[in-house]
């Protein structure tokens, strides 16, 4: 085999690999939500197909001529591909969450897969090594390769194929340039037989996959999104994203809202300021259905709003189909808000309101005490920090971004569910921070209940104060 097309066999066969980890977490989201523990079990477990891969791979080099395995480990490296999509399909909806889950989900959506494809670089290797004295210059060539095959892997599919493409598309797409070019390498190799008819079935394969794969009817960079409609409120839409029920919108009535947590900001905005409908200067951390800005637009007309969205395919969603009207006065800045903070006027807000999400958890880089000195530095001197957290159970990261705003303002207050937190599950809690005295707030007492002074203390306990150095927000809300 020439050089040339050994290294680009090895080449393909590594990017391969490195494009389903990529993907892997956007395919898995639904299922166990996007975290560090995410990616950290899916990067492990596809290290470990990769180590097995090599080691078999080589075995079998060694035992059979490796002209007869090179082809048929591509075709069976792209069956494999596709058949992570109907195993996600048919496992992912049971399996749980924590590191568990995500590394059983993991490796048996992408262990076979990565295992065999990472067989064919020894094998390559085998094919190559005529000459002892070429040893070197082989098997690092080959290495080399395969590294750079990795490499583009990742930055295409990170930068490009995700951004231009549905996942899932992209995985049958993997899959079919593998079983090409198992057919090809096959024919090459002068080892023909079963290949074409095997290729066949493979074919049928993959089309079951995209049969088999979950509706989603716009896949964005982070979400696959969808848009429901109400059953008994004809007017009133819900944003799905992953499995997760984000926001909802009356579309002809703004001031409806029909989820817990957003009616406890809206008491919170209520008691903003002595006059009730005095415009608000307002700035929000994570858009979503945008159910919030709109609220506020209707009941405080004239009010200054800025949204900061990291995905711009939900702004069009919202516009599209969520009734979000932009203009002068209500505005969005799509990028990372943890990136636009800075460039923020001091004294600029009354009110600050934190709703980014990443799954059922606030991306950690949101969480901590310097991005709290921001928002500090941002807010008028009455002006006060609304933020949206899920937890439950022993409670420990809603204790700990507690802490870190008891840390920066001079007072804090929780909403928590009347009755108390639950043992198992999770739910909404409204923490709100101030340098002011933080008002009385209107609220159902069905939707929650005020803890302020002591009992806040007694809430917040021993929890560790969240910083840049310091925020393991995933593994606090593992339980």
């Amino acid at each position: 085999m020439q050089s040339w097309r050994a290294s680009g066999l090895v080449f393909g066969a590594s990017a391969a690999v490195l494009m389903l980890e990529v993907i892997a977490g956007r395919l898995m989201a639904p299922y166990v939500g996007v975290s560090l523990e995410t990616f950290t079990g899916i990067i492990g477990t596809v290290l470990a197909g990769i180590a097995v891969g090599a080691g078999v791979g080589g075995t079998l080099a060694d035992r059979h001529d490796p002209r007869g395995l090179i082809g048929p480990a591509l075709i069976l490296g792209g069956a494999l591909t596709w058949a992570s999509l109907p195993i996600l399909r048919v496992l992912g909806p049971g399996v749980g969450s924590g590191a568990g889950a995500i590394v059983f989900l993991t490796a048996a959506a992408f262990l076979a897969p990565a295992t065999v494809l990472s067989a064919v670089s020894p094998m390559v290797t085998k094919l190559r090594l005529s000459d002892l004295d070429e040893t070197g210059s082989v098997v690092g060539g080959l290495s080399a390769a395969g590294t750079i095959g990795a490499i583009v892997g990742t930055f295409a599919t990170g930068f490009v194929l995700v951004a231009a493409l549905p996942s899932r598309p992209v995985v049958l797409l993997i899959g079919g340039v593998l079983v090409a070019v198992g057919i090809a390498v096959s024919w090459r190799l002068g080892r023909r037989g079963p290949t074409v008819a095997m290729a066949a079935g493979l074919v049928v394969a993959g089309a079951g996959a995209l049969l088999l794969a979950p509706p989603c009817e716009r896949e964005t960079a982070y979400f696959c999104a969808n848009v429901e409609r109400d059953e008994d409120r004809p007017s009133g839409r819900s944003l799905i994203l992953d499995r997760t029920r984000h926001a909802h919108v009356d579309l002809e009535d703004p001031t409806y809202l029909d989820i817990r947590y957003v009616r406890l900001f809206a008491a919170v905005t209520a008691a903003a300021s002595i006059e009730t409908d005095t415009p608000l200067d307002v700035l929000h951390l994570g858009g979503g259905g945008f159910t919030f800005p709109g609220y506020v637009a209707a009941v405080r007309p004239g009010s200054q709003q800025l949204v900061l969205e990291i995905d711009p395919d939900l702004v069009e969603i919202a516009t599209d189909e969520l009734g979000l009207e932009l203009d002068d006065d209500l505005r969005v800045r799509v990028g990372d808000a943890r990136l636009a903070l800075e460039e923020q006027d001091t004294d600029a807000y009354d009110l600050v309101l934190g709703d980014a999400f990443a799954s059922t958890s606030v991306p950690w880089h949101l969480t901590t005490v310097e991005v709290m000195e921001q928002i500090d530095r941002m807010l008028r001197p009455d002006g006060m920090y609304v933020m949206n957290v899920i937890d439950g159970g022993p409670n420990r990261y809603a204790r700990s971004q507690l802490a870190t705003l008891d840390a920066q303002f001079d007072h804090v207050a929780v909403v928590v569910p009347t009755g108390g937190l639950p043992e198992r599950g999770s739910v909404n809690q409204v923490l709100i921070a101030s340098d002011s005295p933080i008002p009385d707030l209107e609220i159902d007492p069905l939707d929650g209940t005020v803890l302020r002074g002591d009992d806040v203390r007694r809430f917040i306990g021993d929890a560790r104060v969240l910083t840049d150095d310091f925020a393991p927000v995933d593994q606090l809300l593992a339980r």
